[in-house]
């Protein structure tokens, strides 16, 4: 009888049928378990020995990379909970450079030591709570370790700078040449304007063929030569003390069917309108001769008649010049991006020391170097520089760029916040320590929370010595005996694969790098521990279109 009603009553639907709707404990665990697959993809880049990974995206070009933000964004996961991983490591690229791959690491090891309390039912506020407790001690105690290096000269700031600048190539592709880099590096980050050290001022040109040890810093802007017309081969290359004219200004006779529809009864009247077209363009070749540039611009093209014009007077020009490299040199040699050349004023011209054409591989590059003072005021332009990187195939070429991206942000972070910590597992060694120490003071489920995130930070010392091929369970059993007796600087020493100083060998990184490491971690691993039902709504399906009609096709019905 029971069974009878229980039958007659009718099932409520509140969501749209057909959508996925899943919850409780299996939920989670499925999320952390997405979380640890996303891990394992990029866990083996991590360090100095760390393997590369080849992306092959739909359109068929090939990546080659092992920084973790690259290969996470290359990725295309679905998994909604496993995209927080993407988040937080496009997070640390965003706001340090470097700590990708450490980052999505710690955040899925946090995890890993946490789901065995989730399985045993314990409730996931009370794993938050003390997970969020380990963060902050582990933030003190990165802040509390950090030593803030004291430079005396220029000299000294440099070479703190080279340091770091090293650590961070030591894992990339480049690692061999991270001397020379290094040095690339510091020159430029340290050329350009304090406090801010705009990023959008170095500029990357890479140029294909020739050795990496071939790549070169240009104290300025350079950029490839454009397209250009017969005339361009008689126009000077090289000039010292240059006036820059910066246009956006088509310089060519355009095809009158383009642009208007005139109706003339005859040929005179024709001939009006073509040398009426000849005199706006010669006008405006006239009023850039007589402004005194030597150097003119554009971002649109610049036809043959004005290339040889230039020519004829000893000038330079090039069009269709990217807007991106117009906008630096308009920033480094000053002046203005005109679109009329009407009433041109000296002021409105960019100037710089010294201007030519090099021949750098197959390329040619036009450079300028030495921005002068203008305006009345006498303010230097902005400070801007350009590398040049050489190397064999596009995607060693692109890997490097990326690798000295993750570089440049590293010194630009060492300059702001001039703190450092040793690298290789040394500090997460301590911070792991740290935590065990205080996990046993305190009572309840909260002691084995924090125990098993202590375990969790250990698990960067353990892969960097897992991905060299070295015995990671002895390597880590002499740091814990080295941390316990109060070594706080011992890691993970790959060239002599053994445990080391790190301080002391000069593997330093920013204090700030490893405090956000934490905090991105700790926040993905609460975000993803406080998901307790994941509802997917299912795809509205899109109404049926109606036949177009064809050409002459009659209407339906």
């Amino acid at each position: 009888m029971l069974l009878s009603l229980l039958l007659q009553q009718p099932q409520i639907l509140v969501l749209k049928e057909g959508t996925d709707q899943s919850q409780g404990k299996p939920q989670l665990i499925s999320n952390i378990n997405a979380c640890q697959l996303v891990v394992d993809a990029v866990r083996t880049t991590l360090g100095p020995r760390g393997m590369d990974k080849l992306i092959v995206d739909h359109s068929g070009k090939a990546v080659i990379s092992n920084d973790g933000a690259t290969i996470m964004k290359l990725l295309d996961i679905v998994h909604p909970a496993a995209k927080t991983l993407v988040d937080i490591a496009k997070s640390q690229d965003a706001e340090v450079g470097d700590g990708t791959t450490s980052v999505v690491i710690l955040a899925g090891e946090l995890l890993k030591r946490l789901k065995p309390f989730v399985e045993d039912g314990v409730h996931p506020r009370i794993i938050i709570k003390a997970l969020r407790t380990a963060a902050r001690l582990a933030i003190e105690r990165v802040k509390e370790l950090a030593v803030k290096v004291e430079c005396q000269s220029p000299e000294e700031q440099r070479e703190l700078l080279r340091k770091c600048a090293s650590t961070a190539m030591s894992s990339k592709l480049i690692h061999q040449q991270k001397d020379h880099f290094s040095k690339i590096v510091v020159d430029a980050v340290l050329s350009l304007d304090a406090p801010l050290l705009p990023l959008d001022m170095i500029g990357i040109k890479k140029v294909s063929g020739g050795a990496l040890e071939d790549s070169f810093l240009v104290s300025g802007v350079a950029f490839k030569k454009t397209f250009s017309y017969a005339g361009f081969e008689m126009q000077p290359k090289s000039y010292d003390d240059c006036k820059i004219a910066l246009l956006n200004i088509e310089l060519e006779l355009k095809a009158e069917r383009d642009n208007a529809q005139i109706r003339l009864d005859n040929v005179k009247e024709y001939q009006k309108v073509v040398d009426a077209e000849w005199q706006i363009l010669y006008e405006k070749l006239a009023a850039l001769h007589a402004s005194g540039a030597n150097v003119v611009l554009s971002m649109l093209p610049i036809g043959d008649v004005a290339t040889q014009y230039f020519a004829d007077r000893d000038m330079f020009c090039a069009g269709r010049v990217p807007a991106e490299d117009l906008r630096r040199t308009q920033r480094a040699c000053g002046g203005a991006v005109l679109s009329s050349v009407r009433d041109m004023k000296t002021d409105s011209l960019g100037r710089c020391q010294h201007f030519t054409e090099k021949q750098v591989g197959g390329e040619r590059y036009n450079i300028f170097t030495g921005g002068i003072k203008h305006g009345p005021e006498g303010c230097p332009a902005a400070k801007a520089c350009t590398m040049v990187l050489r190397g064999g195939a596009d995607q060693f070429l692109e890997e490097t760029e990326r690798s000295l991206h993750d570089a440049i942000m590293i010194v630009r972070r060492t300059i702001k916040n001039d703190a450092v910590v040793a690298g290789g597992g040394a500090i997460d060694m301590e911070i792991s320590k740290h935590l065990r120490e205080y996990s046993k003071g305190v009572a309840g489920k909260e002691q084995l929370l924090v125990a098993a995130a202590a375990r969790a930070f250990e698990a960067i010392p353990r892969q960097l010595a897992d991905n060299a091929g070295l015995d990671a369970t002895g390597l880590l059993n002499k740091l814990r005996q080295r941390h316990h007796a109060g070594d706080v600087w011992y890691g993970i020493d790959i060239q002599k694969e053994d445990i080391a100083d790190n301080y002391v060998n000069c593997v330093w990184e920013p204090a700030v790098v490893k405090i956000n490491a934490i905090t991105a971690a700790c926040e993905a691993a609460t975000q993803i521990l406080s998901i307790d039902e994941t509802i997917k709504n299912v795809k509205s399906e899109a109404p049926p279109q109606m036949p177009g009609r064809g050409m002459g096709r009659p209407m339906m019905g």
